[in-house]
């Protein structure tokens, strides 16, 4: 059975991923992962009690889930305090070949099922 590649904050809420920056630190050599969200779904249900937020980001596919606790998460808001939410960046440190070699294969095919290219900068 074929499993459509999604990202989900909730349970059951796939958020659509707009960009990926892949990372290594200089001197620690550990790899992130930032993935950048336009708008998130899960905002909608912050002050709703019907879902669970984990503390998690889940990366789910053919081969099963990633779950992972970011190192970083933050949103992008408007230059004034009453503008909307602009999006959300969550960055996730990958430290084995292993892990990064699963993630590397669950965004290969997260991009290929929603019409994304790769652009080596």
């Amino acid at each position: 059975m074929t499993t459509t590649p999604r990202i989900e904050f909730f349970e059951g809420i796939s958020e659509e991923l707009s960009n990926v920056r892949l990372r290594q630190g200089k001197t620690s050599g550990i790899r992130n992962v930032l993935l950048m969200f336009e708008t998130l779904k899960a905002i909608d249900i912050v002050n709703s009690f019907t879902k669970r937020f984990t503390g998690t980001i889940r990366l789910i596919d053919e081969e099963g889930e990633i779950s992972a606790v970011p190192s970083n998460f933050s949103f992008r808001v408007g230059a004034n305090e009453e503008d909307d939410i602009l999006g959300a960046e969550c960055q996730i440190d990958i430290e084995s070949d292993q892990d990064w070699e699963r993630v590397m294969r669950f965004l290969h095919r997260y991009a290929e099922a929603n019409g994304m290219g790769y652009e080596d900068r």
